[in-house]
């Protein structure tokens, strides 16, 4: 019985595997690495290959098996836990037809649309979804040629890190911003603060005036009245 992993991706896996179960006391180590036990040997003489059949040859046993740990370093085995059973679903190593990119451009299509990505801007879901079409893309590319898939690696890395890069960037613009934002909206309130105290001591200084008028208006009325006697 197979499971189905937590979330589904562009990229092309093979079944997944039990790891363990609840009752298990070996690691998840061991029972991945658990094959079927192999036949009893039997005595008497080596005995023949049978008719039809013919081993592989060394060279492309080694070759697949080094191409399945490059796979397994570019794109890590996948595993979650279902009910306490540790799963563990590897990335496929069979190679892509051209059916297999067509049908990877439609499914990128679909899920774009089905997902609501945006066409335009910073948009997380199809940032994710053109991420898995090319690990996808890796995966085929590294079948075919692992230098190939190795140097689309550092591609891949390179583009994730200016990513990041530039995330950064935005947050800590943003920061700054809501910053200054608040420092200005702070500035403004002192300034207002300062503009009433300012507008009540200029109507003081008013006031002052026009006393200082009347007053002198006075004076010189009293003096007039004087030089008149």
């Amino acid at each position: 019985m197979n499971m189905i992993p937590p979330n589904a991706s562009l990229v092309k896996y093979d079944n997944p595997v039990l790891v363990s179960r609840n009752n298990d006391k070996k690691t998840p180590r061991a029972r991945a690495l658990k094959t079927s036990p192999a036949p009893p040997q039997q005595t008497g003489g080596p005995v023949p290959n049978p008719p039809g059949k013919q081993k592989l040859a060394p060279v492309d046993a080694k070759a697949a098996q080094q191409t399945d740990e490059i796979l397994n370093s570019i794109l890590p085995p996948r595993e979650w836990t279902e009910s306490g059973q540790l799963w563990v679903q590897q990335v496929s190593s069979t190679p892509a037809t051209r059916l297999d990119v067509v049908n990877l451009q439609e499914e990128l299509d679909r899920r774009l649309q089905q997902r609501q990505a945006r066409e335009t801007g910073i948009c997380p879901v199809r940032r994710e979804l053109y991420s898995q079409c090319f690990d996808e893309l890796i995966r085929q590319v590294t079948i075919n040629c692992a230098e190939r898939g190795l140097l689309l690696l550092r591609v891949r890395d390179e583009i994730r890190m200016t990513i990041a890069a530039y995330q950064t960037l935005y947050e800590s613009s943003v920061a700054f911003g809501m910053r200054k934002a608040l420092q200005a909206e702070q500035g403004k309130s002192d300034m207002e603060k300062k503009i009433a105290e300012l507008e009540q001591e200029k109507r003081k200084l008013e006031r002052d005036v026009n006393e200082l008028k009347v007053a002198a208006g006075r004076h010189h009325s009293t003096k007039e009245i004087k030089i008149g006697d």
